[in-house]
């Protein structure tokens, strides 16, 4: 039975400062790189081997990435950056701190915003540009829905992470907040209506055990 592994990054100075982040570049807090450590102690326990990890361009979680790596003594297995594990891009809502926000539009608004599958927040009036995505003839997002998220996030998960747990080998995911609901929502067939109320914490890895065709069998959150 091939097993997934997937967890957010561990909290990051955005996180800690409530404020919408997206595809900006944030540091983890010391909080965070604790709980990074502790994620990986809990997978470490299990004696899970990999063969891969996925992550995204993001240094939050590619720190965590790495830091987990570290604590389960798997650093040699390949690891795998995609924009495409990328957080949601927030738009306009980019730097702002998400109880002022409320306090602007009012709570209704905010939680559209934050937790609907296809609502689009406000968006940039200019595109970003960056040579890490620049390279890869990405362009930066003006704005993203959950939808849009999941959109661009599937195909990686049909050509590069699917194929893998197929042949019975190992994965694991460290990403983000809205990218792994996005994930959750496909693998569990999660109703537009259910996904506001899923919800991904830092640091705390689920594990998934597969059939020989990707049906769930079991899904696990991964504690001490």
């Amino acid at each position: 039975m091939p097993i997934l592994v997937i967890m957010r990054h561990g909290e990051s100075q955005a996180n800690r400062d409530n404020i919408f982040t997206g595809w900006s570049d944030v540091a983890l807090t010391q909080k965070g790189v604790a709980q990074a450590h502790s994620a990986g102690k809990v997978i470490a326990a299990t004696g899970i081997q990999f063969t891969d990890v996925h992550t995204s361009f993001l240094k939050r979680a590619i720190i965590t990435t790495n830091i987990v790596l570290d604590e389960i003594g798997q650093n040699y297995i390949a690891e795998h950056k995609s924009w495409r594990l990328n957080e949601r891009h927030y738009g306009g809502l980019r730097g702002k701190n998400k109880l002022a926000v409320k306090d602007q539009v009012g709570a209704k608004q905010l939680k559209i915003w934050r937790r609907s599958f296809t609502v689009v927040p406000p968006r940039l009036t200019k595109r970003d540009e960056d040579p890490r995505y620049d390279r890869y003839g990405v362009k930066i997002p003006l704005a993203e829905s959950l939808e849009m998220t999941m959109d661009r996030l599937i195909p990686y998960w049909v050509d590069q992470i699917a194929p893998q747990l197929l042949g019975g080998k190992n994965q694991l995911i460290v990403a983000h907040g809205s990218t792994l609901r996005a994930l959750i929502k496909f693998l569990e067939n999660v109703s537009d209506d259910e996904i506001p109320n899923i919800e991904v914490p830092n640091g705390k890895p689920i594990k998934y055990e597969f059939d020989d065709r990707l049906n769930i069998i079991r899904k696990e959150f991964m504690t001490k």
